[in-house]
């Protein structure tokens, strides 16, 4: 199957679900497959050129499991063959390394999002860490290392030289504030910029953040020439504050921060 995988982050990526994200929490919430891929035409349509989704059981729990992640990568290609499509590694406290690193390995996805501080707790790659870390280089997938501290770029820049992985064209994630209520501090995206450049990684960023602080972080890290990624997975709300519809109406009110 002849996936998307373009050479740029692009500039909008939909985070439509997360792992917590429930109906009672917002009724556009997508938790099946079939959901997920209608969200997907839905918000490519409004301008994402990606999407970021997490696979759901049958009780709507997240879970890495590769069959149904194989099967949404299935028909998500069928209705968006020209979107982005990226898995996660998400461990939300449930789910050990070699059980991430298995789901890799057993899809092999078009594009995928690693915390780099849950694939490497101990901050100190070992042979598994950089043979996964090559080996979906190699398959051409498109990593995006998602990073929550300024620190985790240190762990980054080790990472890629011992794996012998090109630091220019990195794909990152800066996570800025936390779904439990952490603040989304504007300020903290060029603390990262500064650390990338401690490191001399020429990454090509993109920006999520929570609650009422969102947008005053996107529309920074749009200043800043970075991306953004927005979503039910990151907060509901819309610029204005108003619960939004559905993740289609935050997709196209994001977008129109590039104008």
């Amino acid at each position: 199957m002849s996936f998307h995988k373009p050479d740029k982050l692009p500039r909008l990526m939909v985070a439509p679900n997360g792992a917590r994200p429930m109906k009672k929490d917002h009724p556009a919430v997508p938790i099946t497959i079939a959901e997920i891929v209608e969200t997907a035409k839905a918000c490519y349509e409004a301008g994402a050129g990606a999407i970021h989704f997490h696979i759901r059981d049958d009780m709507g729990q997240h879970v890495l499991d590769s069959e149904l992640c194989n099967k949404a990568l299935t028909e998500l290609e069928k209705k968006v063959p020209n979107m982005h499509l990226q898995v996660t590694t998400e461990a939300i406290g449930k789910y050990l390394p070699n059980e991430m690193r298995k789901l890799a390995y057993e899809v092999m996805p078009p594009g995928i999002s690693i915390g780099i501080r849950e694939m490497i707790p101990s901050r100190n790659p070992t042979s598994d860490d950089l043979k996964l870390y090559k080996s979906l280089t190699d398959a051409g997938t498109k990593i995006q290392h998602i990073c929550y501290e300024p620190e985790d770029l240190d762990l980054l820049s080790n990472l890629l030289s011992m794996s012998n992985i090109s630091k220019n064209g990195v794909w990152c994630l800066f996570v800025i504030g936390h779904y439990s209520g952490k603040v989304s501090k504007p300020e903290k995206i060029s603390m990262f910029i500064d650390r990338l450049k401690e490191h001399n990684i020429n990454a090509d960023w993109a920006v999520c953040a929570f609650g009422n602080e969102e947008i005053s972080c996107l529309k920074e890290a749009i200043k800043l020439g970075g991306k953004i990624r927005v979503g039910f997975e990151n907060s509901i709300l819309m610029p204005d504050g108003e619960i939004a519809s559905n993740n289609e109406t935050k997709v196209k009110a994001a977008n129109s921060l590039f104008d």
